[in-house]
This record gives C-alpha cells, sequence and structure tokens, in this order.
C-alpha cells in the first residue's frame, strides 16, 4: 500500500516544480502600496498591468468613503449565517433588483465568490440524464463545475461553430433516451486570449437545437456594450442567453458575483445552489461597496471611456510594433512570444527590474510548450504615458529575447544552480 502523499513527494507538478526558482518572484509576487496603475514591487515603482480594475474603482476616493462607511455602520461580520437561516437583508434584495434590471433580466442571485458559484451553478442546473456541452477553452471554475456533473458532457473547440453544433447533435441523441435537456456553456469574454465568445451565433443554433445557454461574462461585465451590460449586449443578444454569470471581481473591484435569469430559474436557483445555501451570506460591507459601484458603472459613462482610450491606445501601439496580440476582442490585451520557461523567466525579470513594468506571465501547461503569453489588463487608471513606456520596454525585451540573451542568462542560471 502507497503512502498517499508518495505522489505529491515525486511530482511537484507543471508549476510547482519551479516553486524554488520562482516563488515570491514570478508566482505569488508581492504588489505594494494603493491599487493604481503604478505601485511598488520589491521597492520598486512600477507600472502594474496586471490588476483587474478595470475602470478604476479599486481606489476611487467615492468607493473608499463608502467602504469604509459601510465597515464603520456594520463591521466586518454583519449579517451572520446563511441567506435562507438569518443572513438575508433588504440590501441584498436591492443589489439583486439592480443587477437584474442592468442586466436586462428578471431577477438575479448574490454568490460569495465567482468561481464558488459557477461551481455550484452548473452543479444545481444539470442532474445525471443532461448533457453539458462547453468551449474547450472555458475557464477552470467552469470545468471544475462540469467535473460534479454525474451525466455526459462534450466539449466543442474553441469559438468553432462547426464543432458546437456536431456536440449538439452528439447531446441531442444521449438526451433523447435519457430522457433529460442540454445546457451549453461559453465565455463572454476568454480571460487569457481576451476573445469574445461567439455568443451571436450559438443561440442562432437554438433555432435548430433545444438548448439552454449559461454565460460566464467575468470580463465583458462593466467593459463591453453600450451601457457596460457585458458581451452579450455588445453582440445584441442579452435577452437569449439563458443564465448570465458575472463577478464583481473585476470591472466593480470588489468580492462577490450574481447570476441573472428569468425569475422561475432564479428562485430554483437560490433554493439549489449548495454553495450558497451552507455558506455565510456575503457580508454587508461588500452588498454596501457593490451597490455604489454599480451605481457609478451607470451613472459615470467616463470611467469605460477612460479604459477603452488606454485599451486602444496600447494594443494599436502593439500591433504598430509588430508584436502579436491574437485576435483579442476585449480589453485583456494577450502579447504572445516564443521561448522556454526558463527564456520566460529572465524576460520578466528584466522587465520588472530595468524597465519598470509588471505585467502576469503564463507559460506551459496553461499554453503549449515554447509559447510565453504575457497578459496585459489596461485600466482607466492608465496613462498614455504609461502605454508609450511599456511599448518601449517591449520593443527592448523582444530585441533581448530573439537575439539569444535570455538564453544564455537562463542556461548560466541553470548552470550555477546544479553545481
Amino acid at each position: 500500500m502507497a503512502d498517499l502523499f508518495d505522489k505529491i513527494y515525486r511530482d511537484k507538478g507543471p508549476l510547482g516544480k519551479w516553486a524554488e526558482q520562482a516563488e515570491g518572484y514570478f508566482v505569488f509576487p508581492k504588489l505594494e502600496g494603493p491599487i493604481s496603475n503604478r505601485m511598488q514591487f520589491q521597492g520598486k515603482d512600477v507600472i502594474t498591468w496586471s490588476i483587474n480594475d478595470y475602470l478604476g474603482l479599486a481606489n476611487h476616493p467615492e468607493v473608499r468613503k463608502t467602504d469604509a462607511a459601510a465597515a464603520a455602520d456594520y463591521g466586518s461580520a454583519y449579517p451572520m449565517g446563511a441567506r435562507m437561516m438569518s443572513g438575508h437583508t433588504p440590501l441584498h434584495e436591492k443589489l439583486q433588483q439592480e443587477l437584474a434590471a442592468f442586466v436586462n433580466k428578471e431577477a438575479a442571485y448574490l454568490l460569495n465568490f465567482g468561481y464558488q458559484g459557477m461551481v455550484s451553478t452548473i452543479d444545481a442546473l444539470v442532474s445525471k440524464k443532461d448533457v453539458i456541452v462547453y468551449d474547450v477553452d472555458s475557464h477552470a471554475c467552469i470545468i471544475d463545475g462540469v467535473r460534479l456533473h454525474l451525466g455526459q458532457r462534450f466539449t466543442y473547440q474553441h469559438n468553432d461553430i462547426a464543432s458546437l453544433e456536431k456536440n449538439l447533435q452528439r447531446a441531442e441523441k444521449i438526451v433523447e433516451q435519457t430522457g433529460g435537456g442540454i445546457l451549453v456553456i461559453s465565455e463572454g469574454v476568454f480571460g487569457m486570449r481576451g476573445e469574445q465568445g461567439k455568443l451571436k451565433e450559438i443561440v442562432a443554433l437554438k433555432k435548430k437545437y433545444n438548448f439552454r445557454f449559461l454565460v460566464d461574462d467575468a470580463h465583458g461585465f462593466g467593459t463591453l456594450g453600450a451601457t457596460g451590460a457585458g458581451a452579450g449586449e455588445e453582440q445584441g443578444v442579452q435577452d437569449q442567453i439563458d443564465v448570465y454569470f458575472a463577478t464583481f471581481a473585476k470591472a466593480l473591484a470588489s468580492t462577490g458575483a450574481f447570476i441573472a435569469a428569468d425569475q422561475e430559474i432564479i428562485d430554483y436557483l437560490k433554493y439549489n445552489l449548495r454553495s450558497q445555501m451552507f455558506a455565510k451570506s456575503l457580508q454587508m460591507q461588500l452588498v454596501v461597496g457593490a451597490l455604489k459601484r454599480l451605481d457609478m458603472l451607470r451613472t459615470m459613462p467616463e470611467l469605460k471611456e477612460k479604459l477603452w482610450e488606454n485599451v486602444n491606445a496600447l494594443q494599436n501601439g502593439l500591433k504598430d510594433r509588430g508584436f502579436d496580440i491574437g485576435t483579442t476582442q476585449s480589453c485583456v490585451t494577450p502579447v504572445y512570444l516564443k521561448g522556454s520557461i526558463p527564456e520566460a523567466m529572465a524576460l520578466v525579470k528584466d522587465l520588472r527590474e530595468n524597465h519598470g513594468i509588471f505585467c502576469s506571465i503564463v507559460v506551459y501547461p496553461v499554453i503549449p510548450k515554447g509559447l510565453i503569453l504575457l497578459r496585459m489588463i489596461p485600466t482607466a487608471t492608465h496613462t498614455l504615458q504609461d502605454v508609450e513606456e511599456t511599448l518601449e520596454a517591449f520593443s527592448a525585451i523582444r530585441e533581448n529575447l530573439e537575439s539569444g540573451a535570455y538564453k544564455r542568462f537562463a542556461a548560466g542560471v541553470m548552470a550555477a544552480m546544479e553545481k
């Protein structure tokens, strides 16, 4: 009989094996100072492109004032207990009503966390008779929710409508036998690539196939659409999304999430979402803070306008300099380069230490071997000067990468470690 921990001792995982070299710098870094376009990393000022504070609300004076007043009024515990037992308040209801109206749905229900909420929503929507069909590039919260499903599930190729239709045909054959239904899941914006899900094309398939549609719009809510109501509004199909999900952790710069749908569907979910039925209610200062943030999103369009001014400046500047930013259709700005994991580590260290630029690095196994993804999140707090400095820095690091400087540096580091 093996010790349960034997596998852990043998294999730390594709990322964990780099922990000794990476932890505290490349992973689990410590950004300090007020959340803004420029913060501190290991004692140095850096331009930060890795904070999902799209509208610049995290450190906005009005938001800070509201958050502080709510904490003073309610503390950090109120209300105690789960919503169904003792954690329900008029302000929770008010926030739900305002969120539903904002995203053009009959009703909404608050979730404590986006990740947890999505897992539980999928679990509550399906039974073992049902089939789930979801985009292969879906976020981990969707994948983990699907893993709980006791019935059949199929992935379709990313944003590939022909692949989706093929899998819908497979799903139909199964539910004809089981008597179940079909749930299709996509993201409104895919957080790594920045591409919008093909929501318009997906809902068009409802004319041929009987399915319900769940959309995770974490990166679209607050940033896309005429009013900021998200990718569904942007593509003109919000009314055809059956269950709409968004988080407060991006555009609203807070903690929490919500689902929105027809009243009868929300009534069902709030009595069957295990992650909410058996968890403490969302704390009052977060509810009050979300109400304030939502009001600012509705009444201050200049926040989204400034965000997109910065997005366009950054993305157009990168393309003009010949960088590959893929097919992003959102604020998410990926920059694709070719190189190994050690080269990626050397490149990012150069960016941070010598150019004062802090952005997220993504390598294998999240993306294919041999690729380096620098993922950038423009916000309303950035300036055009930030953009220009960043473009200059990216040109410099690309030259070093292509000349082999990072490969030589990484080889030297690895050789020193082996001694």
